[in-house]
């Protein structure tokens, strides 16, 4: 394998370690593997230049190497400055010729830096978790637009941001939502980030969650994950919302609901996942139990006020790896993980390879769909197709040896008539 000459990466000695962790990976990844056997004959990304704005995670690797073995070229930079795994970044470039531009703890200089290095390849399609590649080719490199097949965008806050563009009529290429798919965030947004953000807090703390009260905010499907998990390992949990349906499925699931300031008083965690600005702010430190442990799992780190919370403190030092411990006027201490950005990234190792396999499975197969398609998509936010929607899930189930049942030509029939009734 040739290494590129043009990457940005820590330390290539550990590319070794990088390269176990991500076989490692994909073991848990039949779909995926599934998706290379079938595009490595078949060629459809064959001269595709992609650049993708991911975790650089094992996962992320290996959906990288299906990619490239569809013939794409692929380049990668982070779409975190604390979740890149700098080993896997190292045997992306060194083992599998790969070009990354990623170093964990990156500036914001040098992360967006990283990002303008990825869109010199000058992509036709583009691959986002958060949007941030896709805001800066608008931004800072129009010249780009012309010749873009389109992207893909992951996240919940990535669509978010990509639905306010197109409302105002700034957006100049179709993206696909991947977030929205069902085989996306049925599964990696409540499975995932429920196992993974549990993990990160876990890993950064070593706290028993058993019996502590447990605060999520926002019930979506990242929230529902969470509050699940939580419940899990024994916490008492409160949610907090905004919306009234939301706030009443919690409250039908068992959750107590009530207001954010109310909750803080008596929370030992405080977990968000709202996608939204200050959701945590002076109003809630305000009145927070000492030594309230503080996590973020929403995708950019403004969830949480930490400039409020720095301008309240008379102290702060980092006890543990990823714990920052502020001290209040009066003595409260409160304690915040990975610097508010997404815990389970940061303090931990992300969601579970058999998750994402999923997700990454409708990553490639829309990445194919907008390569293969005769005519360009409309400039606009599209849907995941549900042919696509539904391969992702009939592949995992064929992975996981399950076996379902199929509608006869009878019921076909009657799911599609009107005339039958009582």
């Amino acid at each position: 394998m040739t290494r590129p000459d043009d990457c940005d990466i820590a330390d290539p000695a550990l590319s070794e370690a990088g390269r176990r962790r991500i076989e490692w990976a994909w073991q848990e990844m039949p779909v995926l593997r599934e998706l290379m056997e079938r595009y490595s004959r078949e060629q459809p990304l064959k001269g595709i230049r992609l650049s993708g704005c991911l975790h650089i995670t094992t996962e992320t690797a290996n959906l990288a190497r299906t990619l490239k073995a569809a013939g794409a070229e692929v380049v990668l930079c982070a779409s975190n400055p604390l979740s890149t795994q700098d080993d896997v970044a190292a045997a992306l470039v060194e083992h599998y010729g790969i070009p990354v531009f990623a170093v964990r703890g990156e500036s914001t200089e040098r992360y967006y830096r990283h990002i303008d290095a990825v869109l010199d390849h000058q992509p036709l399609i583009t691959m986002d978790d958060g949007a941030d590649l896709v805001s800066r080719i608008h931004q800072s490199h129009p010249e780009l637009v012309d010749n873009m097949l389109g992207g893909t965008e992951e996240t919940t806050t990535g669509v978010i941001r990509l639905r306010a563009m197109a409302a105002k009529g700034a957006l100049r290429f179709p993206v696909i939502a991947v977030n929205d798919a069902m085989t996306k965030h049925l599964f990696d947004n409540r499975y995932g980030t429920g196992q993974s953000a549990l993990d990160g807090v876990i890993r950064a703390t070593n706290i028993l969650i058993a019996g502590k009260t447990f605060t999520v905010v926002g019930y979506g499907w990242c929230g529902r994950g969470i509050a699940m998990r939580a419940k899990g390992h024994g916490a008492s949990v409160i949610v907090t919302e905004v919306e009234p349906l939301r706030a009443l499925e919690a409250a039908m699931d068992g959750f107590r609901v009530m207001p954010l300031r109310e909750a803080a008083a008596l929370s030992d965690f405080i977990v968000t996942a709202s996608g939204d600005k200050h959701v945590v702010d002076r109003a809630h430190f305000e009145v927070m139990k000492d030594g309230c442990v503080l996590a973020n799992s929403g995708h950019f780190n403004v969830e949480i006020n930490i400039p409020e919370l720095e301008a309240m403190a008379t102290d702060k030092h980092r006890p543990r790896a990823s714990v920052d411990e502020y001290r209040l006027p009066d003595g409260r201490q409160i304690r915040l993980l990975a610097e508010g950005r997404l815990v389970n990234l940061a303090a931990a190792e992300g969601h579970p390879s058999a998750v994402m396999d999923m997700s990454f499975a409708n990553q490639a197969l829309c990445a194919v769909h907008l390569a293969t398609r005769a005519q360009r998509l409309d400039n606009r936010v599209h849907e995941v197709p549900r042919e696509i929607d539904q391969e992702v899930a009939r592949l995992k189930l064929g992975a996981m040896a399950i076996q379902i049942d199929a509608l006869t030509r009878e019921q076909e029939r009657y799911l599609s008539s009107w005339q039958e009734g009582t």
